[in-house]
Order: structure tokens, then sequence, then C-alpha cells
């Protein structure tokens, strides 16, 4: 028992060490590579993706109309696997290969229940694409290796700090995302990979609150690769998930101490139409109390489908209850995604 105990004391002395800058943040390939069997042929997986995006995009305002990040190849013919953020409403996709080759590609699918993307290469790439694993495993103190677009040199070797619910304003919940820490600056579409160059995650988000060790840590959101695989094959043949798609309301809100507060409210979205304001704070959907995001969302979810109608009891900033009816909507309806629009 003292033995058990003491390896995870040392466990933890040496991950605090880590992200409190006490150890290099970066580890080097070489040495990464020697410990997790990781080789040159799975980092050559890692492309950049460069979209442009058209001015009147529903996600220009927001995400801007030029967009890089990276994505990992997941098959022979060329599809990649990135975050959808960059490829939404995408007028041009091109890939970036290590050896400075861009390569035309075409969008295939976008999910935004998980916030995964898909585009394939127009010609042959010659990459051998990168075997997914699995993220269940994932947990706080593993060691794994995080890849992106500057090529096998930068690759970073970062521990798992937390896996946790995230919650993002644009309707978007993960039950448990993958948090590592330290930070990388180039995370959007990078790759996560575990001891066995398995994939296991795509990178999302920085974050100031991956852990919290005394302090918030900062570090990066990834999506966890479980989330991709009961909706792969629907994405590469549909182009999206084949279950019915959620209702979306087009609410932006914040939480505060327990209240939800409506911080934007999307142009011509359902909430728009129905009056809802920016300032308003949440009470309920239906009769069910609001005092967090993720119960907000779940409240709307729940038992609906995208053009159901969600009964939202709100308080103004005069201090008015009001009760609104929402005609949700599928958000790629909202969304501009043909760029002859």
């Amino acid at each position: 028992m003292m033995t058990i105990l003491t390896t995870n004391l040392q466990k933890l002395t040496w991950m605090f060490a880590l992200l409190t800058g006490l150890l290099l943040p970066t580890l080097a390939v070489q040495a990464q590579t020697a410990q997790s069997g990781v080789t040159g042929d799975v980092l050559d997986t890692v492309v950049g993706i460069d979209t442009r995006i058209p001015g009147n995009a529903r996600t220009a305002s927001f995400l801007g109309t030029t967009r890089q990040g990276s994505g990992v190849v997941i098959s022979d013919d060329g599809l990649v696997l990135t975050i959808g953020y960059l490829i939404l409403e995408a007028l041009e996709i091109d890939i970036v290969l290590n050896d400075g080759r861009e390569i035309p590609a075409s969008f295939v699918a976008y999910d935004h229940e998980s916030g995964f993307g898909l585009v394939r290469a127009a010609s042959e790439i010659r990459v051998t694409p990168a075997e997914l694993g699995s993220s269940g495993g994932m947990g706080v103190s593993t060691q794994v290796l995080l890849a992106n677009r500057l090529g096998p040199g930068a690759a970073q070797g970062v521990f798992v700090v937390d896996r946790r619910e995230f919650v993002g304003p644009w309707e978007y919940l993960l039950d448990s995302a993958i948090y590592t820490s330290p930070p990388n600056p180039n995370f959007s579409g990078a790759g996560l990979f575990d001891a066995d160059g398995k994939l296991i995650g795509i990178g999302s988000l920085f974050v100031g609150n991956a852990a919290f060790l005394r302090q918030p840590v900062p570090g990066n959101m990834f999506v966890p690769i479980d989330e991709l695989k009961p909706i792969l094959d629907d994405m590469i043949t549909g182009g999206r998930r084949a279950e019915a798609p959620r209702p979306w309301l087009g609410i932006a809100p914040s939480e505060h101490r327990d209240r939800v507060f409506i911080d934007r409210v999307s142009p011509d979205s359902p909430a728009s139409r129905a009056g809802v304001q920016p300032g308003e704070l949440i009470l309920a959907v239906d009769e069910t109390p609001v005092v967090s995001m993720s119960g907000f969302f779940r409240a709307i979810w729940r038992g609906r489908e995208a053009g159901d109608a969600v009964s939202i009891r709100l308080l103004t900033p005069e201090g008015q209850i009001r009760e609104v009816a929402v005609e949700s909507m599928d958000r790629s309806d909202w969304l501009r995604l043909d760029p002859s629009l």
C-alpha cells in the first residue's frame, strides 16, 4: 500500500512540476518517441488545413474568413479529420502536407454535436492513415503526444489533466472532454496520440482552466475520438449523423453563480424571431428550472427534435417575467453551407 501511495504521489509531483514550469513544457520528440512507440509515420498523418470563407457566411464575423489549423489523415483515400469550425461554410479548402505540397480538398461532413469535421483530398496524398484509438482510458496523468501542422519537430508531450464536461455557449456540450496541459497555441485540429501512436482526440480550444492545482492551470480541450466512431460512416455517406438533429435556438448564454444569462442572440435564428433579447435571465425551460448552461441545453434537447417548439421563461432586465415559445430549427439550415449563397 505504501508503495502505491508513493508512486501516485511521485506522479502528481512530476505532473505538478511540469504544469507549473519547473520542467521544460515541451518534451523532445525523440525522447517521447522512444518512450511511447510513436513513429515518424504517425506524425506525418498530421496535416495543415487552410480555408477561405465567404464574407456573408454566418460564422465569418466571429471565426473569420481565413482559417488555419490542422487535421489528421484517417483513410487511404485522403479523408482528413479536423475540428469542424475550420471548415464551416468554406468556399475553398486546402490540405498542406509536411513536405509543403498543397492539395485542394472538398467538404465531406460536419457534426455540430461532437464538433468534428471531415474533408477529402482531391488527389492522392501518399500518407499512411492514422489508426483510431480509444479515448475512454485516457485518465488523469496519462502522458500523450500532441502534433499539429508545424511538423514532427513541433510535436509536444503533454499530460491529460482532467476528463470532465465541456459546455460551449454555441449550444454545445461534451460529456467527457479531454483536457491537456501544458497548452499549445496551435491547437485547432491538432491530433492527440496515445502511447501506441493511435489517434485519441482532435484539438478544439485553449482553456484557462484545464485543471485546478491551487489555481487554474491553462491547457487545451480535445474532442475525444470515441465521439466519432458511432457516426463516422454516417458522416462519410450522408455528410452528417443519421439521427434526427437536435433543436437549435440561436441563444449564446453565460453562467454566473447558478444563473444563466443571454449574452447574444444569433441573427435570423429561432430565438431572434421569437423576440428573445440579450441581457435576459433564463429562469426555466418548460417547468424545469435553469441553474446552469449544461442544464439549459439538456432541457432544450430532452425529448425534442429540430423543429419542435421550446417554451422558455425569461426575466427581463426591467424585472418582468415572460414566457416565450421558440420554434427551434436544425442549425445546418441556418448556416450558409452552399458557397453559392
